[in-house]
């Protein structure tokens, strides 16, 4: 056999390198995504998606990495000495930004309020996440504010402008505003998830619901968004607001960007720390109606930390799909060694069974306003998802990122992003204790809410013998729970986990998915340790491996 010889001056050829990954259709590739969109009644809107499934593969990916490697400025003045308040994005950021807001990410739900909307709305944003997930913060909580804007006549302007999808970044009042963002001000130094003890005070500022607020936050998501919803003090107790960036007559209102949070992730997506100085607002519900307000966007912020964290697993099962399928180790690629076809196609389970879940609730959220049994059971699976998902998303990149070695842990990659955004969701909109408390308050307080969640499950019956033991012995947890959540708190993590875990396999089951009895198998039916890759030898694992990333 003929050797090539290599120049003098070259000491190595490189070979055994993946090709990369990008472009991808991010549409077409998710088997498991599209099947949910259809079953979930989204179908309707599959053009829209497969568009955004290729610019989100694409365009958007490539932007991610410029948008993360720059991460936004504080500049409190300009060079004059002005106070501006302002931040500064890498232009990466602003393209990620119009791309989402103009393909509906932010507004579709309300732009065309058609059944299969939020279906919709739902997969544009696991798309988005994909490609790059700290603008997922402000298109989050852009979308979710909306219906609260809607009861207030006077803040319908807001709301008409978030369903107009048009992107537009000008620092100017909302009325000269072609389109608009929103973030949140919840979090003080003293309270964390405790919001009824904030201590920033809200004064009466005329009779027509507006109110001047002194204090700070410890937590303002998305500094230059346009307008922020707040909590504070007002005398009839913790209230709503609605404070805006600029004043109607075009100056800045008062507050203060005090400096911008160092995180772990999210680097793309400025988060701060702010201080009001007779900042003027306009109260959004009722005095001392704060809390329940807020409670009106949790369904939909917590169904986007589930999408989210479902997202971040599917890119890394496909970065992980993707280097070994191209990659060779003693003789054969990494994808026909056995030990690591189970750890992969385990993964692939897993990743199909949290987009399945995550549309369901996307489902149940979009049928709550027509269906009251579904809007019961989006009441709970917002948060059984939302602690289930976000608390695997975590090892689940990891393990991806160890299937592509040494080079998993270098920012080349997406993976380090992606590990380090992972935890964040299963803190943002409450910690994993606060929705394992909101699941027992639900079953006890709320008559409708285990009969929803158990027809849910009941519907699934007799496709599987595992799958039908462990939904008895869930049915025998969530009536204990019901009757004496007290006694139930201790162990709500283990009752959450077990519910969240039955709803996957019943989604699976139900829609007849080729990967349901390997689920119900290891999840439900013991044949699994506690790590990935620990699948049973008698597992189909050929289904989800194809399943998981076209060639």
């Amino acid at each position: 056999m003929e050797t090539r010889a290599m120049p003098a001056d070259v000491t190595h050829e490189v070979d055994n390198q993946p090709p990369e990954f990008a472009p991808r259709d991010l549409w077409h590739d998710d088997v498991a995504l599209r099947e949910a969109v259809a079953r979930e009644g989204g179908d309707t809107f599959a053009e829209r998606l497969a568009v955004y499934g290729a610019l989100a593969g694409d365009a958007l990916y490539a932007a991610g990495f410029d948008a993360n490697r720059d991460r936004p400025r504080l500049r409190t003045h300009d060079r004059f000495g002005h106070r501006i308040d302002s931040v500064e994005f890498h232009p990466a950021y602003h393209r990620l930004m119009d791309a989402a807001v103009g393909h509906g990410v932010a507004g579709l739900s309300w732009a065309q309020p058609v059944p299969g909307a939020h279906v919709a709305r739902a997969a544009l944003g696991y798309l988005h996440h994909q490609a790059e997930a700290g603008t997922s913060c402000p298109l989050t909580m852009t979308h979710a504010a909306v219906p609260v804007l809607r009861r207030e006549p006077r803040l319908h302007v807001w709301a008409d402008k978030v369903a107009a999808m048009r992107y537009d970044a000008r620092d100017v009042p909302v009325d000269d505003k072609a389109g608009v963002t929103l973030g949140m001000g919840m979090t003080e130094k003293q309270g964390g998830s405790d919001v009824r003890s904030n201590a920033t005070r809200a004064t009466p500022a005329g009779d027509d619901g507006a109110y001047t607020l002194r204090g700070h936050k410890w937590f303002l998501s998305a500094p230059m968004s346009d307008g922020f919803l707040v909590l504070a003090q007002a005398a009839a107790g913790p209230t709503c607001f609605l404070m805006p960036r600029r004043l109607p007559d075009g100056d800045l209102n008062g507050f203060r960007l005090m400096r911008l949070k160092d995180k772990l992730g999210d680097w793309s997506n400025a988060s701060s720390e702010i201080e009001f100085d007779r900042a003027w607002a306009l109260r959004v519900g009722g005095e001392g109606r704060g809390v329940a307000t807020i409670l009106e966007m949790v369904m939909l912020t917590r169904l986007d930390c589930m999408l989210a964290a479902a997202a971040q697993m599917r890119m890394a099962l496909a970065q992980a799909m993707h280097h070994a399928r191209h990659r060779r180790a003693f003789g054969r690629p990494l994808l026909g060694q056995p030990l690591m076809r189970n750890v992969l196609g385990d993964l692939a389970i897993e990743a199909e069974a949290a987009v399945a879940l995550a549309l369901r609730v996307a489902g149940a959220v979009d049928a709550a306003p027509r269906d009251p049994a579904q809007a019961a059971f989006a009441r709970a699976a917002t948060a059984i998802g939302k602690y289930w998902l976000c608390r695997r998303a975590p090892a689940f990149v990891n393990e991806a990122q160890e299937c592509l070695g040494g080079a998993g842990y270098v920012e080349e990659s997406v993976l380090p992003r992606l590990y380090r955004q992972a935890p964040l969701n299963s803190i943002w909109e409450g910690s994993g204790n606060v929705q394992c408390l909101d699941v027992l308050r639900a079953l006890s307080r709320e008559p409708g809410v285990a009969p929803a969640l158990q027809a849910q499950i009941d519907a699934a019956r007799g496709r599987d013998p595992g799958f039908d033991a462990a939904a008895d012995r869930l049915a025998r947890q969530l009536a204990d729970a019901a009757r004496s959540p007290q006694d139930a708190e201790p162990r709500a993590r283990r009752l959450v986990e077990a519910t969240a875990l039955v709803l996957q396999g019943a989604v699976l089951l139900r829609a007849g998915s080729p990967v349901a009895a390997a689920f119900c198998a290891s999840r439900l039916a013991g044949a699994h340790a506690l790590a990935f890759g620990t699948l049973e030898s008698d597992v189909d694992l050929d289904t989800p491996l194809a399943r998981a990333l076209p060639a």
